[in-house]
């Protein structure tokens, strides 16, 4: 098979969508990889080291995207890309299609096939693709928080440790899930006032059990997150629904109960996001201020430290890029119907029902 990565185009996207290694891995297996040139260059991966490992490669993205069979990538198709998508062609990226609707029509009438990380489930039920990102997301949205507080920042001017005699940040995670648990462990570390919300009892009884004395647990329901609002100095956004639009947990009115100056990360960005006033934002200018409120809404958060994100992504996709181009899309996703739940879209219909409830689309099961 002929496998392409280009170079993202997204604004400040710096990660790329295959390691040297996986190039060595799948030229030994007999396919060819085809790889823009600078592709590498914004996570320390140059030209030489990708061809050292048997990479052919190329000038320009539309040549990738015209030879390859299966097009591997880290963000979803942006609108300068559509023109070289073509019925048939295998995209393995991140899509998150129930975030825009535009996006999903306009990838219908290609007749790709997409086939999404966010949604490929793993032997254990878990989202092995999307977990490493989460927990950079989640990591990164403590640090991101911190320095949003600053008051050149717009923010409370609040360290978020405090000092002695000075009470710590108080800090609202909405969501226990793997960014929600990586955004309490790094706050923590913090020594903040750290309050985790979810509304799975079981989840909460597992954080409790593994955070430390200054992490809390509290489950997610109207009142509370109004409560947590009204303590809050930093709320981060951590609710993921697989495949689906995030819910709507904070209301433009809610916005009201909170300290001016504090600050919402909202990584469900990707997903829509789970606050009303939620709209995306760039690395190049990630905050705005709605009714006194600093909002950090960066739809590729890991983008940023691309030497670390692109490592930690390749080490789970990999493996899933050699069987796609050893088995073909047809075998590798009959033997693994893990694999089958990634598969989004396929020759102009939906295939997977979250997308097509969230745009009132037909839903169609994939069937390869």
């Amino acid at each position: 098979m002929r496998i392409g990565v280009p170079r993202e185009v997204k604004s400040d996207e710096y990660r790329v969508a295959m390691l040297p290694v996986g190039v060595d891995e799948l030229t030994r297996a007999g396919h060819e990889v085809l790889i823009e040139s600078g592709a590498g260059m914004g996570s320390g991966l140059t030209d030489e080291m990708y061809q050292a490992n048997g990479a052919h490669l190329v000038s320009t993205a539309a040549e990738v995207w015209a030879a390859a069979d299966l097009i591997v990538k880290v963000k979803e198709p942006q609108a300068s890309e559509w023109p070289h998508l073509r019925a048939g062609q295998l995209v393995f990226t991140y899509f998150h299609l129930a975030a825009s609707e535009e996006l999903t029509k306009n990838l219908l009438a290609t007749g790709i096939t997409a086939v999404a990380y966010e949604t490929l489930r793993g032997p254990k039920g878990d989202l092995p693709c999307l977990t490493p990102m989460s927990e950079v997301a989640g990591r990164m949205s403590i640090q991101e928080g911190a320095k949003y507080l600053e008051r050149p920042q717009l923010g409370r001017g609040i360290l978020l440790a405090g000092v002695p005699g000075v009470a710590p940040a108080h800090i609202a995670i909405l969501g226990g899930g793997v960014v929600g648990k990586n955004a309490a462990r790094i706050a923590a570390g913090f020594q903040a006032d750290v309050v985790i919300l979810d509304v799975n009892v079981d989840r909460l009884r597992y954080l409790e059990d593994i955070m430390p004395p200054n992490v809390n647990t509290v489950f997610s329901d109207r009142h509370n997150i109004r409560e947590q609002l009204q303590l809050a100095d930093l709320v981060i956004g951590a609710v993921l629904v697989e495949g689906a639009r995030a819910p709507r947990l904070i209301t433009r009115d809610d916005l009201k109960l909170m300290k001016p100056g504090a600050v919402i990360i909202d990584v469900a960005v990707d997903q829509g996001g789970c606050v009303e006033t939620t709209r995306p934002t760039t690395h190049s200018s990630p905050t705005y201020v709605i009714d006194g409120i600093v909002h950090y809404c960066v739809t590729n958060m890991p983008g940023a430290v691309g030497r670390t994100s692109t490592h930690a992504l390749c080490n789970v996709t990999l493996p899933y890029v050699m069987r796609l181009a050893n088995q073909g899309l047809q075998t590798a996703t009959t033997n693994d119907p893990g694999f089958a739940n990634a598969v989004n879209l396929h020759q102009g219909r939906v295939t997977n029902r979250p997308v097509a409830d969230t745009f009132q689309l037909p839903y169609s099961p994939f069937t390869a």
